[in-house]
């Protein structure tokens, strides 16, 4: 098998359940965007231990979801699994369960923090800002009508907030315990 198939080399990209779009078009670039969050999130996740480089990898498998609803014509949309290639509302109940679980354990911020107190918390941090650019191309191509409804977006927001509030618990060393887990 070859990884190369030249059917990009005319500028065009395959989409989840068939059609080819434009590399440089919006769901392109929202997707795209999401990709380089799991990156970053990859990155913050080489320097996580136990519990919460777990924590961190659950929340690269929940952008693959993420990745898929975008990288799917609208109409094939209801092709999409739960919490497989299709995002859910429950994912968003979770993770305000979670930030909410987080914040009582470590307290929220009383001022601006920083970044780079650890290589962990930087990565982190870094993370969080591409999650906050991918929400940002998510609600372009939403305002195109191209997400009609969809949880990308909220989901995209708590998650930037969740991921926010590890860079500080990620400062105090804190693990989340296996029943806080996503």
């Amino acid at each position: 098998m070859k990884v190369y198939t030249r059917t990009g080399d005319d500028g065009t990209t395959g989409l989840f359940y068939g059609g080819r779009v434009s590399k440089a078009g919006l769901g392109p670039e929202a997707y795209g965007t999401v990709d380089e969050a799991v990156s970053t999130l990859g990155l913050a996740r080489a320097y996580a231990v136990g519990e919460l480089n777990d924590e961190i990898l659950s929340l690269q498998r929940q952008l693959f979801v993420v990745a898929a609803e975008l990288a799917t014509d609208p109409s094939n949309r209801h092709k999409l699994v739960p919490t497989v290639s299709l995002t859910t509302e429950q994912m968003i109940l979770d993770l305000e369960a979670a930030l909410d679980r987080l914040i009582a354990d470590v307290g929220a911020p009383d001022g601006f923090m920083v970044p780079g107190e650890s290589p962990l918390s930087a990565h982190l941090d870094l993370a969080r800002a591409v999650i906050r650019r991918a929400e940002r191309r998510c609600v372009a191509y939403a305002d195109a009508g191209q997400l009609e409804g969809s949880f990308v977006v909220p989901f995209l927001n708590r998650l930037a907030d969740y991921v926010f509030m590890l860079v500080r618990a990620s400062e105090t060393n804190w693990q989340p315990s296996k029943q806080e887990k996503l």
